[in-house]
Order: C-alpha cells, then structure tokens, then sequence
C-alpha cells in the first residue's frame, strides 16, 4: 500500500502566488487523491483532480492547469504514454508523482522530458517546494510595466486592473487574456495566438472559450468599445 507522508510545511515564496495556480492531479486512488487534494488546497492551490489517463487529457482542455502532477501507474494508459499525449496537446508541465522509484525509472523519466519527478512517499513540504520550483521556471515572466487605456488601468507586476480609478475584479484567465491583448496593444491579436499564450494550447476545439471570456472580460471593465473584435481573426485593443 503506498502512503503519501503529509506534512504541512508553509513554504510560499514571494515569486509564485499559490492562488493563482491551478493544478491538475492525476492519481486513480481515492486515498492518496484526497490526502494530496487536501493538503495541496490547503497550500492555497486550486486543485482538480481526474483518475484516469482519457480524464487526464479531456481536462487540460476543459480546466486549462498551470501545472500537471501526474502518476505513472493509470488504469487505462502507462503514464509516460499519458505524458507524451500530453507535450503534444500543451506546454502545460507535468511532474510525475509516482511509486516508480527505481533510479532507472526516475532517469527515463527525465530524460522523456518531465519537469521534475517524485517518488512516493512524500511529504507535502518537498511536493511543495518541486512545484513552485517548476512554476518559476516555466511560467512567462510578466513585465514590470503598467498600461493605461482610456478609462483602464493595468497593472502588469500587480495584475491589478482599475476602471476611472476603481478596482475590477478578474479571475486568472480573464486578467492573462486582457495582459496580453494590452502587451500587443494596437495589434489584432489573433484566437490562435490568445490560446497559445494563455491557455497554452493550440486546440482550435477551445477557441469558444475565447470569445466567452473576452465577453466576460467587456462586462466587467464596461467599457465594450476598448476590445474591438476582428471578425474572423481575433482582438484588439484599442489605443
């Protein structure tokens, strides 16, 4: 029986903001699942977790992960075979977190092109600290700049928004989707492009979310004229 050691060790570095970081968990027994959900969620993670390798790739398009721990022993799919379906569907990184602890396996693991790799068990102050280690070399690092446009104000270090000086709430998704329309601002930024740089993937099934996301993102700023749709390519933002 494999048990997973849990212990709560606050190790929050100033570089990643847990609250903004989604994981994906892939791990088919309930036990360990809900132990790691739980002390994960209790780090300020948001977790989503699947138990089988089809579930696995259904949900990097469906719950758009910062990051993926993913265990090699699924029910339907050898994990490594899950990973490589994975690289080519998203840039999303993945961990292995997995009772294979062989140094062979760890070594072919790596070499395969995992972030990083855990054996269990473990405890959550090593879980933990792999992945923020992951997130700050993997995630596009956001310049310390802010831009203003009309009555909108965007904050880019803070990934703050304000309207006319009042503060607008937005979830990750919507705030990276307006930090990249205000980077290219002036530039028709294309569907493709925004699912790339934002949801990292190039699945043209996800293009829809695009647009119900620049919908929400219009409603909250209510300012409708500053994103300017480019009918059969993408976005603008307006200067």
């Amino acid at each position: 029986m494999v048990v997973v050691v849990v212990v709560v060790v606050t190790l929050v570095r100033p570089e990643v903001v847990r609250g903004m970081v989604r994981l994906l968990l892939v791990e088919d027994d309930e036990r360990v699942a809900a132990a790691m959900r739980d002390a994960l969620s209790r780090q300020d993670y948001e977790v989503d977790r699947v138990g089988t390798a089809a579930d696995a790739l259904a949900a990097v398009h469906a719950e758009s992960p910062d990051l993926i721990l993913l265990d090699l022993g699924l029910p339907d799919g050898d994990g490594l075979e899950v990973f490589r379906e994975l690289q080519s569907a998203s840039d999303v990184p993945v961990i292995a977190v997995t009772a294979r602890g062989r140094q062979d396996d760890v070594v072919h693991g790596l070499r395969s092109g995992l972030d990083d790799y855990v054996v269990k068990p473990f405890s959550l102050a090593e879980l933990t600290a792999r992945i923020d280690n992951v997130l700050r070399r993997t995630q596009r690092s956001m310049p310390a700049e802010s831009i203003v446009v009309g009555p909108i104000s965007i904050d880019l270090a803070a990934r703050s928004v304000q309207r006319s000086g009042e503060p607008v709430q937005l979830t990750r998704k919507e705030f990276d989707l307006l930090a990249v329309l205000a980077q290219e601002r002036g530039a028709v930024v294309t569907r493709a492009e925004l699912l790339r740089r934002v949801w990292r993937t190039s699945w043209e099934g996800k293009s829809r979310t695009v647009d119900v996301h620049i919908a929400l993102l219009r409603q909250k700023l209510d300012a409708a004229d500053v994103i300017r749709t480019v009918h059969g390519v993408g976005y603008q933002l307006t200067e």
